[in-house]
């Protein structure tokens, strides 16, 4: 496995300080933020430098029922290509649900779900896999989620089910300790057996990030310093292998840069903790491994590789058009769901939505003022996403101008001319005005 290093996550609000900041070997990008032939110049110029970037994917979908698709392939594909990436990572999930496949509407999740360990899951997921590989022109390693809720009746630990699908495909694994420590304190499970569950050997790298714990359940926020159990389950990683690279993830809230310097010395402490653990023998495991259920060998062969993945993709379809519709729709929350985490995961799911659309159509907070997240939150409880954040930032706007909304004659007219500058099949010429409009409605909003 190729050597990577230290690294972290490339944002554009950080990208100057990246640019300076020492020992940082390699980079990740989401790969649906940058287009291969504008790459922003500070990508650029780590690149002549030899700094590795590695594009992220965080769409394609890969636990979903449906086969994935092409177009987000090729997208991936040529990202790696302009980056010169020794490899694509994505993640263990599915992000939308329905269509032809159930015969009902297609939604979009907005955000990585857990899928089910699950045989139907694992097969899919495998077929899947397969099929991105081919479409790749370098190696693919997949990411462990956290989640905030636990399907039903399951029949593999999510160590048996990295390393199952590991046999079955080839696929690297990216390994985020943070999710796992989310997912201990979310679903009970015990990251030292995941740990001692997994092919260590197929490890490509690993991520570390912070987040924080309200009412019982921890949030992956990516927006907060990395704690010190995090670091534990790096150490207890590194004490059973050398990870070939260690990355900090930060999405929000950036602090300075000498703080971000200073969470890449701890990560690296603790992963010389794991390495001095390892010379003597012990190891910070906190659990054994689980058994696999009675029966129900692990590690593939014959009887797996057989199951009709048809009707798998069917039966896991109907499975998660209903979990999605629930968390999204309103619709009721399927039997066995613990509900009280299925409402935290559809509140998260809709401010989650509310942040992205802000980021995508920045004109609409400045435009609506303090309204905008009320305003949106609302929209979003009747109306779930189906079709990417650009067009759910349309539909809000056209929502509102039905109504009549805003109230504000200003700020409605620069809603209006924004929308009509983007909804129609070329540019209007009025941005100028739009943008003066706007002007004024800020000006009034500070005021």
């Amino acid at each position: 496995m190729r050597r990577l290093g230290t690294g972290i996550g490339w944002r554009p609000e950080i990208a100057d300080a990246v640019e300076r900041m020492p020992g940082i070997d390699w980079v990740e990008v989401v790969a649906e933020n940058v287009c291969p032939g504008h790459l922003p110049e500070s990508l650029q110029r780590l690149g002549e430098r030899g700094v590795t970037v590695i594009p992220h994917g965080v769409s394609l979908g890969l636990g979903g029922a449906d086969r994935p698709d092409e177009g987000r392939l090729t997208a991936l594909a040529e990202r790696a290509l302009a980056l010169g990436s020794p490899l694509v990572t994505e993640h263990i999930a599915f992000v939308r649900a329905g269509g032809p496949l159930t015969a009902s509407p297609r939604l979009e999740a907005g955000h990585l779900l857990p899928v089910p360990r699950t045989r139907d899951a694992l097969d899919v997921l495998c077929e899947n896999v397969r099929i991105a590989q081919d479409a790749l022109p370098v190696p693919l390693a997949l990411e462990n989620i956290a989640a905030l809720f636990a399907w039903p009746d399951e029949e593999l630990t999510e160590g048996q089910f990295l390393a199952e699908l590991v046999e079955r495909t080839g696929v690297r694994l990216l390994i985020d300790v943070a999710n796992l420590h989310t997912n201990h304190v979310n679903r009970g499970e015990d990251p030292g057996a995941a740990l001692a569950a997994l092919p260590v050997e197929a490890i490509a790298y690993v991520h570390v990030a912070g987040g924080f714990e309200r009412d019982g359940v921890w949030h992956d926020s990516h927006a907060h310093p990395v704690p010190r159990p995090v670091l534990d389950i790096l150490t207890d990683l590194a004490s059973r292998t050398t990870p070939p690279g260690v990355l900090l993830e930060r999405d929000e809230n950036f602090p300075e840069p000498a703080e971000l310097e200073r969470e890449l010395r701890t990560i690296g402490e603790a992963v010389r903790a794991g390495r001095e653990r390892a010379a003597g023998g012990t190891r910070a495991g906190t659990g054994a491994v689980a058994e696999p259920p009675a029966g129900d060998p692990v590690g593939g062969g014959v009887a797996v590789l057989v199951r009709p993945v048809v009707r798998a993709r069917e039966r896991l379809g109907v499975a998660q058009a209903a979990v999605l519709s629930s968390l999204v729709a309103g619709t009721p929350v399927p039997e066995g769901f613990d509900r009280v985490r299925m409402g935290v995961q559809a509140r998260a799911l809709t401010a989650k939505r509310a942040d992205v659309v802000a980021k995508v159509a920045p004109e609409l907070p400045v435009i609506l003022g303090e309204g905008y997240r009320p305003a949106f939150l609302d929209y979003a409880r009747e109306r779930p996403m189906n079709g990417g954040y650009r067009r759910d930032a349309l539909d809000f706007a056209a929502h509102l101008l039905r109504a009549d909304r805003p109230k504000d004659t200003d700020a409605r007219h620069a809603l209006r001319q924004w929308w009509l500058d983007r909804a129609g099949p070329s540019p209007r010429p009025s941005r100028g005005r739009m943008a003066q409009t706007a002007r004024r409605v800020l000006l009034r909003h500070r005021g």
